[in-house]
């Protein structure tokens, strides 16, 4: 097969294995929220978190911010997710908004994820009543 064939073949099949490898972190993050599991979302963290929740907004640690999203889910266990928009693909951010129905009522959910190097991670979440 002619060499350029290999190349164009090769960077295909790299260029999207890179889109699925990026949508993938958005999907574990919106599934964390989902099923109330902050371990997954916890792989996606950037080194400092923005996090809102009705109105008091901090910037934590990685681990600061998985203790703070442990004790948000604790106090408000998920009944359900819905991802209302999202996207866009083949960027450097994301983003999703959704619905997440608790114990303890509704809150819109806004995620930001930003490209580091060759990985997503998730730089801003917001729970508003």
């Amino acid at each position: 097969m002619n060499k350029f064939y290999k190349r164009a073949i090769f960077s295909l099949l790299f260029f999207f294995s890179v889109l699925a490898v990026h949508a993938q972190a958005l999907e574990d993050v919106t599934n964390g929220i989902r099923s109330g599991n902050v371990t997954i979302m916890a792989k996606y963290f950037d080194n400092n978190v923005a996090i809102t929740i009705s109105n008091n907004q901090s910037i934590y640690s990685k681990a600061q911010a998985e203790i703070v999203l442990r004790d948000f889910f604790t106090k408000n266990p998920v009944k359900e997710f819905t991802v209302r928009q999202g996207g866009p693909n083949g960027t450097t951010a994301k983003y999703a908004v959704g619905s997440l129905e608790t114990a303890n009522g509704t809150f819109q959910v806004y995620l930001v994820m930003k490209q580091k190097e060759e990985n997503f991670v998730l730089r801003e979440i917001r729970f508003e009543k």
